[in-house]
């Protein structure tokens, strides 16, 4: 398996453990696999029966890793699957339980997780694939990355105590909830730093661009990253639709639509990388927050960054996101891998605000060829689906699935197959909302019983990623036993 950058016209290629520890292209742009493998009938076949035994989700997200590395034994894929997706760290035992919400409505519960959000999918992977190649490379890795909620945490608890991983992880001060603030800022270890920015998420994550973009900086301090720019999330995101749809599904040719929260086009772009694997999936919803500019692009064609300052703070902040970087992978595959002109749109058109694909003759296929629909909600939406589905369904949801859900039900008569919602993360980590919605505190797991008490460890810095490298060399300066 070769993996080519999205803006490199040449389509030099590299290996899929040469970009797991660089995350970003030299160019700036995003790896992708120069090919998609293909799934076929026989291939579904025996991954149904393999879900069904025990340790079956670790089995299955094996043998579909086996498609994408070629550079590390099978038996080695085998090992560090079962490691990632194994009880009591996630406290289900199919991992990702998909229950029936109601008509042709379908949960797919990605919150098990040792952090109760969706990004533990990936990020448990990520700690086990990081660890494995850094010890067999006689490496380490500073891993720089940003959240505007989940990611962080997530990635926190995937990378604490790792030998040779120091984790650097932006927020953007005072926009998380305060239960997501007491998962990520009391973590007391030695190789976890957290810094609250000045800015929202999008300021945090121009900051680890910019800084990943300076290839003498990241070469000397061996700078890597965990956010979805990594191919290696979405390669783990991959294998749970796989895990949905068959759950789902009786036969091979049943499709299956998806309904996805989203702001940074990572979890839905993994859907649409399984369907162009030629997983049946009928239909992709975008689920966008007041921050629309994804759903602006699928309505219109028009792709408008928003500024910070027009960036909103919303009930549903994982996805207060305005520059949504894995749409450029999307973008890539739809005008047809011309890396030339993604270089163009994403290196210099967005900059100045964005571009347009309206008159483009690309652009139907978005929903033609490639299944997109899309939705937009408001807080407003948010209480009344919480309030709703708790009331008449007994289920308890957070704003960004209720986003999901409101996007489905928005499409739901036009759509012929079963919808499965993706979860995005459980109620407790939105109280505030959930009160709102149903009047009643949300129930605390035991495992986070005590999580608001912890001491808080955190460095407010400005926006400026000058400051942020700094503090990067004195940290590295000021620990060196995190790398022995």
């Amino acid at each position: 398996m070769e993996y080519i950058s999205t803006r490199d016209a040449s389509r030099k290629t590299a290996t899929f453990t040469d970009i797991l520890l660089g995350g970003l292209a030299p160019d700036g742009g995003l790896y992708l696999p120069a090919k998609y493998p293909q799934l076929d009938g026989d291939t579904l076949t025996s991954w149904r029966e393999l879900l069904q035994q025990p340790g079956g989700y670790a089995k299955l997200a094996a043998e579909v890793l086996k498609l994408y590395i070629d550079d590390i034994p099978a038996e080695d894929i085998e090992g560090i699957a079962a490691r990632a997706y194994a009880t009591p760290k996630f406290a289900h035992e199919d991992i990702v339980p998909v229950t029936k919400l109601e008509g042709n409505l379908y949960i797919g519960h990605l919150s098990e997780g040792p952090t109760a959000a969706f990004k533990d999918m990936a990020m448990q992977l990520l700690g086990e694939l990081f660890e494995y190649e850094l010890g067999r490379r006689g490496e380490t890795l500073n891993i720089l990355g940003a959240t505007s909620g989940d990611t962080g945490s997530s990635a926190e608890y995937a990378m604490r105590g790792r030998d040779g991983i120091r984790v650097f992880m932006l927020t953007p001060a005072g926009r998380m909830t305060p239960f997501q603030q007491a998962q990520m800022f009391g973590l007391d270890d030695p190789n976890i730093f957290n810094i609250a920015l000045d800015g929202v998420f999008d300021d945090c994550q121009d900051v680890v661009k910019a800084t990943s973009a300076d290839a003498e900086f990241k070469k000397a301090n061996r700078i890597g990253a965990v956010n979805s720019i990594n191919w290696a999330r979405l390669m783990a995101q991959i294998v749970y639709y796989i895990a949905c749809w068959l759950r789902v599904t009786e036969s091979n040719e049943q499709r299956v639509s998806f309904s996805v929260p989203t702001g940074n086009f990572g979890d839905i772009c993994a859907g649409h990388i399984a369907r162009q694997m030629g997983l049946p999936i009928d239909r992709l919803i975008v689920a966008t927050n007041e921050n629309d500019v994804l759903d602006e692009f699928f309505r219109s064609g028009d792709y408008r960054v928003r500024t910070s300052a027009e960036t909103f703070e919303t009930s549903s902040p994982s996805m207060d996101i305005s520059r949504a970087s894995n749409f450029e992978r999307f973008v890539f595959d739809l005008l047809g891998r011309d890396a030339e002109r993604v270089a163009d749109l994403f290196g210099v058109k967005v900059k100045q605000g964005g571009f347009s694909l309206a008159d483009d003759p690309a652009f139907p296929e978005a929903a033609e060829r490639y299944g997109f629909l899309s939705a937009t909600s408001s807080h407003a939406d948010r209480v009344r689906i919480i309030a709703d589905a708790a009331e008449r369904l007994g289920v308890l949801m957070d704003p960004h699935t209720a986003d999901g859900v409101k996007a489905a039900l928005e499409w739901a008569d036009q759509v012929d197959s079963p919808i499965v919602c993706l979860e995005t993360a459980l109620p407790v980590k939105f109280s505030e909302t959930i009160v709102e919605a149903t009047g009643k505190e949300p129930e605390v797991p035991s495992r986070f019983a005590d999580i608001m008490n912890a001491e808080r460890h955190v460095t407010d810095l400005p926006n400026d990623a000058t400051v942020v490298k700094q503090f990067i060399l004195d940290s590295i300066a000021e620990t060196p036993e995190v790398a022995n």
